[in-house]
């Protein structure tokens, strides 16, 4: 046998455990994003209880989730057959598997009315930690001597009440004055 007949199943037997590798590496770390995703869905969820449809309806997003996932995984799988079959199969192909199943696995959780719901708590418990910052920001300024917004809240509707009056007394002299002339 030559040394190019030699070099032709070393060459194949090192492309195939890089694919087998990569594919690997990559459906590991697809998981690991599906299971943190999963998690911190769980974690906002943990707070309340969610109604018997919310439920439901999370459940059946994680659900047709994990089967997007599957479905990806048996995509993968015969893409890799395919390529030790001879095949010429772009490594792109691999990527925009998961890339494109990805989207879709969360688009089918993130669908949910449980989903919703843990977003609106999300928001909520923002809003009412940016109250509470507010109010820390206004003492803390407030201690330190410096006008706070509430001041120059006070101070702005104070100028915009005297300027209201003020255009009241200029129409008033300006009455009087055409009546005097």
């Amino acid at each position: 046998m030559s040394d190019t007949n030699k070099q032709m199943p070393a060459e194949w037997n090192e492309l195939v455990e890089n694919m087998n590798n990569a594919v690997a590496q990559s459906m590991e770390q697809n998981m690991e994003a599906s299971a943190a995703f999963m998690e911190s869905w769980a974690d906002a969820m943990e707070d309340s209880v969610p109604d018997e449809e919310a439920l439901s309806s999370g459940v059946e997003g994680y659900s047709d989730a994990y089967e997007v996932w599957m479905n990806a995984a048996e995509e993968m799988s015969g893409r890799t057959t395919a390529a030790a079959e001879g095949e010429d199969v772009d490594m792109t192909e691999f990527r925009d598997i998961w890339l494109q199943s990805a989207n879709e696995a969360f688009k089918e959780v993130m669908g949910t009315s449980a989903f919703a719901a843990a977003n609106g708590q999300l928001v909520n418990s923002m809003m009412e930690m940016r109250e509470e910052v507010d109010a820390m920001g206004e003492d803390t300024l407030e201690q330190l001597g410096m006008p706070t917004q509430s001041d120059i809240d006070e101070v702005g509707e104070r100028i915009i009440e005297l300027e209201r009056r003020q255009h009241s007394v200029e129409k008033k002299l300006d009455r009087i004055i055409k009546a005097l002339e």
